[in-house]
């Protein structure tokens, strides 16, 4: 084992009766003086499963705690050594911004493809896996519940007909297919953004208003399942306001639940809708179930005020999608997508990708996966890299957007600097052994184009910079030391 690995215990039980609902079967590893328990879930064929993600080095045991004679009381125990390379463990909210376990700095770029692993069309998945792996993205969004025309075995319960499923048994094949793809993203690197309910169930009646009791049973399930993986995160719904069934308050009920369900504290947000002329319903992210805000806007400018409302991260999973459908979140430009990136990174916020070109695929990426055909990933990874290095080497950036300024006055970046303070469309970055000399120098940097022109000289106090007039240029300042 390694630490933040996946420690996995398998028993033979019973498979009479209704296993799901009738069996309870946990693990209680220590470590020390500490103690941990994680639930258990049946996965069919009288086969049963507890998964465990350690996080510390050292000597682990366990013993299985259950209502059933043959599942209680086993031992066992493991050693947890270091974590390999490329892994630093669970994503965590550090202030407004985001870290690895280890401490590791994590800059969400993501990504959506709600139903990618419903088909089960491994070729399609393949392509998918793919694309990603080319990608600048490491995150993303993915839902559990089917929508639409999906029938078994697309679905997590069991039975044939999708108008009457067995919202008590669920379907092991399902299970361990969605399981095999978040591994397989592990493995890629990516965060697994797992969206557990939705307000729109299709011809698959009934999934958007299972009751509080079977919404339990669900989350049970589905954490003692996932929740061993370092690199899932839990959304409980998508566009939750749209859901008619379920009040603020069960929302409440159903994060507190995933809260306590889950031993190793994953992130978790919850994410709005918009329609057409209205103001987005930001649920209230002050809540101390939410972890960080995860936004549905096509307006990023608000992000500056939301992090001084609420400071914990903010993420604009839905900006709109890159796309030419006629859907008014579907169809903006490349360039438009970029800007939005560029300019939510400024405000300090992170912003995601979409894509939903039609005439490609039968299917666009948003729904299904597959590939990439638009022109906005490229740009997306040449901001991440921008992002990335400015996380590294400390400054400020100031991107200027569609505005085309002849020149513009630029001041020095802050000393130590924190996104706590971030300014209206400046974005600044801790710079460890700042210098007192106040020496910067300045970068033009052409979002779209993806290139980056130094300016000449160092730079003290405020100074003027000659721009090209061109659209989507930002602004880095770099103290230097330059005696």
């Amino acid at each position: 084992m390694e630490r933040w690995g996946v420690h996995e215990i398998e028993l033979a039980g019973p498979s009479g009766g209704n296993p799901f609902a009738e069996v309870r079967l946990s693990a209680r590893y220590r470590f020390r003086n500490r103690v941990v328990e994680a639930e258990g879930f049946y996965d069919g064929d009288g086969v049963y499963r507890v998964r465990f993600m350690p996080d510390a080095v050292g000597s682990w045991g366990y013993t299985t705690v259950s209502n059933v004679t043959e599942l209680d009381g086993h031992t066992g125990g493991f050693e947890a050594g270091p974590p390999a390379p490329g892994n630093h463990g669970p994503v965590r909210a550090t202030g407004t911004d985001f870290e690895y376990a280890d401490g590791t700095p994590y800059l969400p770029f993501g990504t959506t493809a709600y139903h990618w692993t419903h088909d089960m069309d491994a070729e399609r998945e393949r392509r998918t896996l793919a694309t990603l792996a080319a990608s600048p993205f490491n995150k993303l969004r993915m839902c559990v519940l089917p929508t639409g025309p999906m029938r078994p075995p697309e679905v997590p319960f069991a039975g044939e007909d999708p108008g009457g499923l067995d919202r008590t048994r669920y379907n092991p094949v399902f299970f361990r297919h969605l399981e095999a793809r978040i591994r397989d993203l592990l493995e890629l690197g990516i965060e697994a953004d797992v969206i557990l309910f939705h307000p729109y169930d299709g011809g698959v009646r009934g999934v958007e208003d299972m009751g509080r009791e079977a919404d339990h049973a669900y989350l049970r399930h589905v954490v003692a399942r996932l929740s061993a993986y370092r690199n899932v995160w839990w959304s409980a719904a998508n566009e939750y306001d749209f859901n008619r069934a379920k009040t603020v308050a069960d929302w409440d009920d159903i994060l507190r639940t995933i809260q306590r369900l889950d031993p190793y504290e994953h992130l978790r947000s919850i994410h709005n809708g918009t329609r057409m002329y209205e103001v987005a319903t930001l649920y209230d992210n002050t809540k101390p179930w939410i972890t960080h805000h995860s936004v549905q806007h096509w307006d990023v400018t608000p992000a500056s005020e939301w992090l001084r409302a609420c400071p914990k991260p903010v993420v604009l999973d839905e900006i709109s999608y890159e796309g030419n459908i006629g859907k008014r979140w579907g169809n903006v430009t490349g360039p438009e997508l970029v800007d939005r990136c560029w300019e939510a990174m400024a405000r300090g916020a992170y912003a995601g990708h979409g894509e939903s070109l039609a005439g490609h695929e039968e299917r666009a990426w948003i729904g299904n996966g597959g590939g990439l055909y638009g022109e906005s990933p490229a740009r997306i990874a040449f901001l991440r890299e921008v992002m990335e290095g400015l996380r590294r080497d400390g400054g400020a950036l100031r991107y200027l957007g569609r505005r085309r300024p002849a020149r513009v006055t630029v001041e020095p970046p802050s000393d130590g600097g924190s996104r706590e303070g971030v300014r209206e469309g400046v974005r600044e970055a801790s710079h460890e052994g700042g210098h007192d000399d106040g020496g910067y120098t300045v970068e033009i940097i052409d979002a779209w184009n993806m290139t980056r022109t130094p300016v000449a000289g160092v730079h003290r106090g405020r100074a003027e910079i000659v721009l090209p007039r061109r659209p989507y240029l930002a602004l880095r300042m770099t103290e230097v030391e330059d005696r």
